[in-house]
């Protein structure tokens, strides 16, 4: 045997050992045809249980050679061996982002004449890490590269004595970046601009809700074109009537025949055959042919070749197409359909890529009360993330209208044998080419997101709209599905003002979804939008400090909310700089001045004092659902709480105007609620007593 067909001595492996060997198959695979220690290409498909995961090896043949057998060792041990004490089990997907990752390790090592690994000093280890600062943009890529290299060392049981002689973390600022573990546990994703994804939704759910019919009956007549045969049985004398009845429709149409380079005249032979349901060298018979000139002569030729389809989508009162082509529109829009489809999903219901790519046909579901009105839509898909099983978890969404239409789409888009609704679809050009994955990977996913923004962009140029896509510091926004989460999740904690995506009310979505996830999976989701609304606070009230508007807070928690929060603005300050959101998250954690905004009242949360939650509740965050504001002490006033109430009573005493048309009962409740809202206020110091009176 060669260097790459051999173990390391002392090392239990043996040559023919598989690889998977400790891993579950997914079904349809033998373990006896998996990959086995001598091959130079171990294949990791068949322990790939996410339908929408693409085909992974490790290739070994990419190692220097002399570094090939314990590199074979170390991820060996990777898939099959328990972590040592204090790492965890890695995944497939991840053990192979770390072979790549490692590879160009070794690609820069290789030229340096080191021949074993336990050869390297420290010197080496901070000398790569100088490599990487020059070379990768990426903070979270060079922290994977060093995660890669540090392998070497907690592995080292497995290598023999071929590891690296020191744990590199412990070379701290030679080695380590500034933060990088506490980054290493934030979500990394960016989040989309407000000025991106409010018109991205918008655009969706134009396609879902107003384009989609056009588009799936377009794929239809597509599909139907597609099955009929290229050669005609029977073609002579049937073929010539077939194709006589097809050029007095175009006739009749007023259609211009189908515009191509085949044929003669610039007509689409190939298109007119497929109608006629014949081969193209019947059309060539001089009868035949006498048939098309005919026609031709009567409507001419169009520049393209368009199917049948009548557009009956509209925008802005006009149809959002003229027509759809054969050839080149209808493969891009069905791309473009499936991306709005998935936008919806993934943003308006917090499901990671993994888990809307294991939607299925019959995965909707909805609840109703007796009147037959529905009150809960859900999604039954598969969870990963945390699951602990590769295989993952059935769980359940509770989602909106909008994502329910997405599904239905989806639904009508893939043909009814495919149980996975976000499969490559029917009309694709690949759609028929062998595959390992059933729904579409996460790179073809992005590339229809951003295929989408292109077009709508275009769309809008061409139509002279303004409500396009716009750049992000002066560059189009590179829209990717993991991007989609981390922004739903700020816009529940934050919720800023204005209309977002059209009606879409996040706060409503909000509590469907926390229920969704609370109940089956273990997401996080409400964790990550939970931390926003920590962070978002944490930001409004160093803004108040720095704005001295702590100062006129009024009411019956004023002087405690003061003294919190100058205490919180001396923190804040003690930093020298605007915290970032991981300065502001610690800061929140450890001395949150537990103070909520809100419209009407800024709660100073005291649990002694609290009204919204019983006795017993003490540790949990008060319940704004429940407030009191007219009686709890926790309450203060900010110039806004008290403009907003000064606003509630113009509303009353503008319906107390028109007294004649109320009811007495509710009359007199107007007036009660007039009272009760002056004599607050009046306490409050925001009314003088004399106002009250009047």
């Amino acid at each position: 045997m060669g260097l790459t067909q051999r173990a390391l001595p002392d090392t239990p492996v043996g040559p023919d050992a598989f690889v998977l060997g400790r891993r579950r198959l997914r079904s349809g695979f033998r373990r006896s045809d998996t990959s086995r220690f001598c091959d130079d290409v171990w294949r990791l498909a068949p322990v790939l249980h996410q339908r929408q995961q693409a085909s992974l090896i490790l290739n070994f043949p990419a190692i220097p050679a002399r570094f090939r057998p314990a590199v074979k060792v170390l991820f060996y041990a990777l898939l099959n061996n328990k972590p040592p004490a204090g790492e965890r089990q890695l995944g497939v997907v991840t053990i192979h982002g770390y072979f790549q990752a490692f590879k160009e390790f070794l690609d820069w090592l290789d030229p340096q004449h080191h021949d074993r690994f336990s050869s390297l000093t420290p010197v080496d280890l901070c000398q790569f890490q100088k490599h990487l600062l020059a070379t990768v943009s990426s903070a979270k890529q060079r922290a994977n590269h060093r995660r890669s290299v540090r392998l070497l060392w907690t592995w080292r049981e497995h290598l023999a004595d071929d590891h690296i002689p020191v744990d590199p973390d412990r070379l701290e600022d030679d080695w380590n970046e500034d933060n990088s573990r506490a980054r290493r546990r934030e979500n990394a994703n960016p989040r989309i601009p407000e000025q991106v994804i409010s018109p991205l939704v918008v655009w969706s759910l134009r396609f879902v809700d107003d384009f989609a019919d056009d588009i799936l009956a377009a794929q239809d007549e597509w599909l139907a074109l597609q099955k009929k045969t290229r050669r005609d049985s029977h073609s002579g004398h049937g073929a010539r009537r077939r194709l006589a009845a097809l050029m007095r429709r175009y006739q009749a149409d007023r259609r211009p025949l189908p515009g191509g380079t085949e044929g003669q005249h610039g007509i689409n032979i190939r298109h007119l055959a497929r109608e006629v349901d014949c081969d193209r060298q019947s059309l060539m018979a001089p009868a035949s042919w006498g048939l098309i000139e005919q026609a031709r002569e009567d409507v001419g030729v169009d520049d393209s070749t368009y199917l049948r389809t009548e557009i009956r989508g509209l925008l802005d009162g006009e149809p959002w197409l003229k027509r759809i082509s054969y050839d080149e529109d209808l493969v891009v829009l069905v791309r473009i359909l499936t991306a709005a489809a998935y936008t919806l999903i993934a943003y308006l219901s917090g499901m990671r890529d993994s888990e809307v790519k294991h939607i299925r046909r019959g995965c909707l579901t909805t609840d109703a009360d007796r009147t037959g009105k529905i009150t809960r839509r859900k999604i039954i898909s598969m969870a990963f993330k945390g699951e602990g099983t590769p295989l993952g978890v059935e769980a359940t969404w509770v989602v909106g209208r909008p994502v329910a239409r997405a599904v239905e789409v989806l639904d009508r888009l893939q043909p009814k044998r495919q149980r996975w609704l976000f499969a490559v679809p029917p009309s694709s050009h690949s759609h028929k080419a062998p595959r390992t994955t059933e729904a579409k990977t996460t790179k073809a996913t992005n590339n229809d997101l951003n295929l989408m923004v292109t077009w709508i962009n275009d769309y809008c140029r061409q139509h002279g709209r303004t409500d396009h896509i716009p750049d992000v510091s002066r560059r189009p926004w590179r829209l990717s599905t993991a991007q989609f989460r981390r922004t739903l999740a700020w816009f529940i904690g934050r919720r800023p003002g204005g209309s977002i995506a059209g009606a879409i009310q996040y706060r409503h979505l909000s509590i469907q979804m926390f229920e969704g996830y609370a109940g089956t999976s273990k997401s996080g989701f409400r964790a990550e939008a939970q931390q926003e609304a920590l962070l978002a606070r944490g930001e409004g009230l160093s803004l108040m400090v720095d704005r001295h508007e702590h100062e006129r807070l009024r009411g019956p928690s004023a002087d405690e909310a003061r003294v919190r929060l100058d205490k919180f603005g001396d923190r804040v300050r003690f930093l020298g700089k605007t915290p970032d959101d991981n300065q502001m998250k610690k800061l929140m954690e450890r001395n949150d001045p537990r103070i909520y905004p809100g419209r009407f009242v800024t709660c100073t949360d005291n649990p002694n004092r609290r009204l919204c939650r019983l006795p017993g509740e003490k540790d949990m965050n008060p319940d704004p659902g429940q407030c009191k504001p007219l009686t709890c002490r926790n309450v203060a006033l900010t110039d806004s709480n008290a403009q907003a109430w000064l606003q509630r009573l113009a509303e009353l005493d503008a319906r107390l105007q028109a007294s004649d048309a109320l009811a007495p009962r509710v009359r007199v409740r107007l007036e009660e609620d007039r009272a009760e809202i002056q004599a607050f206020l009046t306490r409050a110091g925001v009314l003088e007593p004399a106002d009250a009176s009047t």
